[in-house]
Order: structure tokens, then C-alpha cells, then sequence
């Protein structure tokens, strides 16, 4: 049996019966692990060396759940949704509702695309921005898997077709990877490439629009710590150079951590708040956004250990010996070999360059156009940020709309992304590499 198969599956089967996705993380790599004929302590020393790989992202979420929690904590959050609650009551009708309905998803998907290219803070706006509103959207009737596919789109589509922010930090990745394996590409021809996958994206939303479009009831409770500041123009004011702080800092030291600690310090020196209560908001926050930091080490581990099987391009190779000839079974399964390994490691910029030191020479030997390699390679990347359990892509979707324990990550998050984005994508990746 194939170690990578093996420990993505039985990861993808616990997270889906419930088991905590740290705990299916673990289990998937020690079994991968044994599968390839390593021993428990190697096991063991593979994935602890991978867990220090991502502990600067781990302190950045971290941190920037404190960052939430004092901005929610200022005030500046709730005013906002209190005067949309006031003219949607004032109105009274079902036109204002379904206008609501539609500026809020407008706003979230301009909001997470813009986190991707315009101001690349990626996830950071999510535990500021959603459970402050989840009053509202339990008074619109959303449903939050709508939310999540929304959410997850914005950060996953933007970089996959645009070649800035992130998109630039992607698609030179893929650059790099084709380097790697020997062959030159200019940046130029990776955006072009990946319009047929983007377009996958595109289609899914519409459906998922289509599909989750009827009210669902939730239960209003406290979606995070409780405010007892009355906001006014001072703790506003705060909140914003607070705000506006953070993303300057990020942008300019390219450091989530250091954005963080500019817009907490702002609060404390502001004088405007009690210290001791600020504290308690920062740790309060901090442990909301602690749980993604611990899966995205719990995957770095993952990822080491799959990389260190060695059984990557075994499966690839048997693929390639199996359908030699056959053009479209031999792009399906690359797919399906770059969704599985990217399911399990869960980020793409860590993925690509695996995937491509080894479907570059592969797809150069059988004959696939460099047009449609950039292709494959990139949607096998965009599979695993857009439902894995693994993903920050998806992890911070759920840590927002589940502030309020009524949003489970697997089922109202990864499901529905894996079947509204990643299944069109999936099949758009598949059109581009035959056609290209």
C-alpha cells in the first residue's frame, strides 16, 4: 500500500467521524509512517522537526485572535451591526432583508479577495470581522455554510488567477517548482494557465448561492467575551488606528506577528481602557485563535512525514507506467494524486514544489504541453487550501462563524467547500489539461 494514500485517507476518515482533526492529523502520519516502513520513534522525530516549521503562523493567529477580541472589545464592531439590526427593523419589509443579505456577501467576498491581493493580511480580518455580525446573520436566516464557501472562495480564488499579493507568492512558487525540476517558465505563463481552473471557483459559488440560498435558523448567544465598554468617538477612533496600524505594520515587515503587537500596544498606551480588563479580552482572544495555530503545527508535522516516505513519487511513477499513452486518464490522475497529497498537507504554497519536482518531468515525458502542466500543478495546489481540514483556509472560516459553538469545521465547512469548490475546480483543472 502507498504510505501517502494510506495516511490521507485514514486523516480525511477520522476528521469526517468526528475525531478532533490534531488527533486525525497524528494518527494519519504515524500510520503513513509505518506503512513506509519507518520505525515509532522516527515517526515521531519527523513530525516533532515539521511541528517547528510553522510555530511563527501558529503565534501570528494567535495574536491576532487578542487583536479581535480588543477590537470587539472597543465597541466599533457592534455599533455597526446594531445600526444595520435598526434599519432592517425600521424597514420592515422583504426587500430590505434580501438587499442586507446580498451587501453582506458582497461585503465578504470583496473583503476576504482584497485580504488575498490588495492588503495580503489572508485571514486576519475574519475573527475581527464575522462574530461581531453573526447576531445580524442569525437575524437575516444565513446559512453559514453559504458563508464558509464565501469566505473560503475569497481566499483561495484570488491567488489562484491574480499575480499579486499572495497570487504573485503562489504563482512564483509554481516558477520555482518548474526551475526545480529543469525546465524555465516565465512568470507570465503561469496566470494565463490557471483562467480554465480559476473559472472552476466561479461556477461553484454560483451553485453553492443557488444551493444554500434558504433561511436556517440558529440560536443568538455570546460569540465571544463580553463587552461591557459603552463605545464613543474615543474607543472608535482607537479601534481604527488600532486597525489600520496592524495592516501597515503587517504590510511593511511582511510579519502578521508584528501587525498584531502594533494595533494591541496601540490599545494599551491609548489610556482608554482599564489594563487588567484589556488583558483578560487579549488572553480570551488569544485562545480563540489558539486552536487554529495548534492544527497548522499538528499539519506541519503531517506534512514532514509524508514528504519523508518517500512514497510521493512512487505513486506517481505506477500511475505513469500504468496509463502510458492514455491522455486522459493520465491528467485525471495526476489530479487525484495532487488532491490527495494536498488534502493531507493542507496548504498549496507548501505543496507545489513536492507535486512539481515531480509532475514537470512526468508530464514533459508524456507529452502534456507546459500551458497545461502549470495547469494541473496549480489546481492540485488550490484543492488542498480549499477543503482540507488542515487548511487556514478553512480553519479560519470556522473560527469565525463558530464563535458561537454552532458552526462544526468538517461538516459546515470542509464538506461544503470540498463539494461546491473543490469538485468544480476539480473538473475545470481536468478540461485545462486536456485542452491546453
Amino acid at each position: 500500500m502507498n504510505a501517502v494514500v494510506v495516511a490521507v485517507l485514514i486523516m480525511i476518515a477520522l476528521s469526517l467521524l468526528r475525531l478532533n482533526v490534531v488527533l486525525a492529523l497524528f494518527i494519519g502520519a504515524l500510520s503513513g509512517g509505518l506503512v513506509a516502513g519507518m520505525q515509532y520513534s522516527e515517526v515521531i522525530s519527523v513530525f516533532t522537526d515539521g511541528i517547528t516549521g510553522g510555530a511563527e503562523i501558529a503565534l501570528s493567529y494567535a495574536l491576532l485572535g487578542g487583536f479581535a477580541a480588543l477590537i470587539a472589545y472597543s465597541g466599533i464592531t457592534e455599533v455597526l451591526v446594531q445600526f444595520i439590526i435598526r434599519a432592517l427593523k425600521k424597514e420592515e419589509s422583504q426587500k430590505a432583508r434580501v438587499i442586507a443579505k446580498v451587501s453582506i456577501i458582497a461585503a465578504l467576498l470583496m473583503v476576504s479577495i482584497m485580504s488575498q491581493n490588495v492588503i495580503p493580511i489572508h485571514i486576519a480580518f475574519i475573527p475581527i470581522l464575522i462574530p461581531p455580525l453573526l447576531s445580524l446573520m442569525n437575524e437575516l436566516g444565513f446559512d453559514r455554510r453559504l458563508l464558509a464557501i464565501v469566505l473560503t472562495f475569497g481566499l483561495t480564488f484570488p491567488y489562484v488567477l491574480f499575480p499579486i499579493g499572495f497570487g504573485q507568492i503562489f504563482q512564483n512558487t509554481i516558477v520555482n517548482g518548474f526551475e526545480s525540476a529543469g525546465v524555465e517558465i516565465t512568470f507570465g505563463q503561469v496566470a494565463p494557465a490557471l483562467v480554465i481552473p480559476a473559472s472552476g471557483f466561479v461556477v461553484g459559488l454560483a451553485l453553492a448561492l443557488f444551493y444554500y440560498r434558504k433561511h436556517r435558523t440558529y440560536e443568538t448567544k455570546d460569540s465571544g467575551p463580553v463587552n461591557e465598554t459603552e463605545a464613543n468617538f474615543g474607543t472608535i477612533i482607537i479601534a481604527l488606528v488600532a486597525i489600520i496600524a496592524t495592516f501597515g505594520v503587517q504590510v511593511l515587515t511582511d510579519s502578521m506577528i508584528f501587525g498584531a503587537l502594533a494595533g494591541i500596544m496601540i490599545f494599551f498606551i491609548s489610556f482608554q481602557f482599564k489594563w487588567k480588563r484589556l488583558d483578560n479580552e487579549l488572553v480570551s482572544g488569544i485562545k480563540m485563535m489558539a486552536y487554529i495555530g495548534i492544527v497548522m503545527l499538528a499539519a506541519n508535522g503531517f506534512a514532514g512525514v509524508i514528504s519523508e516516505t518517500g512514497h510521493v513519487t512512487p505513486l506517481v511513477d505506477g500511475i505513469a507506467e500504468t496509463l502510458a499513452g492514455n491522455k486522459i486518464l493520465i491528467v485525471a490522475s495526476m489530479l487525484l494524486v495532487g488532491l490527495i497529497v494536498t488534502m493531507g498537507i493542507g496548504s498549496s504554497f507548501a505543496t507545489i514544489p513536492i507535486i512539481a519536482s515531480i509532475f514537470v518531468p512526468m508530464g514533459m515525458e508524456l507529452g502534456l504541453s507546459l500551458p497545461a502542466i502549470i495547469a494541473i500543478i496549480g489546481t492540485a495546489g488550490a484543492l488542498g487550501d480549499a477543503g482540507s481540514p488542515a487548511s487556514d483556509s478553512t480553519l479560519g472560516p470556522t473560527a469565525g462563524l463558530g464563535a458561537d459553538g454552532q458552526h462544526d469545521h468538517i461538516w459546515d465547512t470542509c464538506v461544503p467547500t470540498f463539494i461546491f469548490l473543490n469538485i468544480p475546480v476539480l473538473m475545470a483543472g481536468f478540461v485545462a489539461g486536456i485542452i491546453l
